[in-house]
């Protein structure tokens, strides 16, 4: 087994057949993690496993149930659903542990498992090094008596879409509305359909055959041509694109253009704000939030706590402020009154709503706030070196750190998968932003 450690960002993720992500640690980790939530000995705790609809989900499935049934846990199948449906099911159903097999945006050759607690909320890192630990340790089973059962639950996509109507404004209907859902040949691919037609709503949808290699491939919230043609092609109002596991989206107006989860959470914050919805008067978002969207803020007087990146970091920081809006660029938007993790239906859904409101374009609410230039460059290291801790690196960043006083913004960091830094700036300034950002990238280079 090897020493890296198991847990990423956003539970354990990796190719299919490769450590960590085989048959023989998912069997492993799932004993593991049924021995650290049914220590008591008692036989009624349960565990509901969702997934997204890549073929390796079936071997990772039937591995997980395996093990957890091994120490007397009681599984609850629920087949393809959206991530977010795992984290409403987990606490509907009085379950212990939730668990969705998906690796996200990921091609369908990724796969990974992703852990929620009986709350609905992903787990605690305290939590994952306990199950960690209990991997590497090794789980006694339980007596033959006291072995789990596992169920199909055939209904837990139709628990999530009303659960999903119900956020929907009272009496409200989307008659008249031409709507293009990418469901990426994803999770989503039966229920975000449905919920639109039910809401009134003239579906066109994409993305809705898998096959269980064709997940994200062309089609969702990171490739959305195809969207963008079908709507100019059908005259659509708007585009709504998920993932593959449907916890992120896209939005588009008439035109095919884009609007990212900065535009996204825009939007909402400064209506919630208007209406006295917005928790302190605060949005959570990562630092790789546009400054576009901290101005917009700002203008309003409003607050943007920014944390690492990871929707699961702007979970944890919300729940320590009490806020409940949040959200990433990729995506990923979070709103605790409605749901314990992002759901890019349940995002789309509120922008249909605002639409209907309003009765404004999907091209004038996308359009909150200018977007600062910005330029993204990753640079690859050799492995086991530290190249921020280079002098002329470090000097480096603090003369581009001078040069953007006042005028834009500076961020380096590490991947925290594989060997690179990652230098981003922003400003109005492109011969500045090239300058900051090709003059760091050179100094760590030659340290490479």
């Amino acid at each position: 087994m090897s020493d890296k450690p198991l847990f990423g960002t956003d539970g354990v993720r990796g190719t299919a057949n490769l450590w960590p992500m085989t048959a023989d640690m998912a069997l492993r980790i799932g004993a593991a993690a049924g021995r650290y939530f049914r220590n008591d000995g008692n036989n009624g705790h349960r565990v509901v496993i969702g997934k997204d609809t890549r073929l390796s989900g079936y071997m990772f499935e039937n591995a997980l149930t395996a093990g957890l049934t091994s120490t007397g846990m009681n599984v609850l199948l629920l087949g393809p659903v959206p991530t977010p449906a795992v984290g409403l099911l987990t606490t509907s159903m009085r379950a212990d542990l939730g668990i969705m097999i998906s690796a996200s945006h990921n091609p369908h050759h990724d796969n990974g498992i992703k852990f929620f607690g009986p709350d609905g909320f992903k787990l605690s890192d305290a939590a994952e090094a306990e199950i960690t630990a209990l991997v590497h340790a090794g789980v006694e089973p339980a007596k033959a008596a006291n072995i789990g059962r596992a169920k199909r639950v055939d209904e837990g996509r139709f628990r999530y879409a009303e659960r999903l109507k119900a956020t929907f404004p009272q009496g409200m209907r989307l008659d008249g509305l031409k709507v293009v859902i990418d469901c990426a040949h994803g999770a989503a691919h039966r229920v975000a359909p449905e919920v639109l037609w039910e809401l009134g709503a003239e579906v066109i949808p994409i993305g809705t055959a898998p096959d269980g290699t064709n997940i994200n491939d062309g089609c969702g919230s990171t490739a959305t041509d195809l969207a963008a043609r079908t709507v100019l092609k059908h005259g659509a109002d708007v585009g709504i694109c998920l993932d593959g596991d449907a916890d992120r989206v896209m939005i588009l107006d008439e035109t095919g253009t884009v609007a990212d989860g900065d535009q996204i959470m825009a939007l909402f914050a400064a209506r919630w704000a208007r209406a006295g919805r917005l928790a302190n008067n605060t949005l959570v978002a990562t630092v790789m939030s546009n400054l576009g969207l901290e101005r917009f803020l700002e203008g309003k007087g409003l607050r943007l706590e920014r944390t690492a990146v990871g929707d699961r970091h702007v979970v944890e920081a919300m729940r320590a402020g009490g806020h409940n809006l949040g959200g990433e660029q990729s995506g990923h938007i979070v709103m605790t009154d409605y749901a314990t993790t992002g759901d890019g239906l349940l995002a789309g859904l509120q922008f249909l709503a605002t639409m209907v409101e309003t009765g404004q374009s999907a091209s004038t609410l996308t359009r909150s706030f200018e977007t600062v230039p910005q330029m993204l460059k990753n640079v690859r290291y050799a492995a086991g070196t530290d190249p921020l801790s280079e002098p002329a690196v470090k000097s480096a960043i603090a003369a581009a750190e001078a040069d953007l006083s006042g005028k834009g913004r500076l961020l380096i960091r590490k991947s925290g998968t594989e060997p690179l830094v990652r230098v981003m700036a922003e400003t109005e300034d492109p011969d500045l932003l090239a300058r900051v950002v090709d003059g760091i990238v050179a100094e760590v280079e030659a340290t490479a």
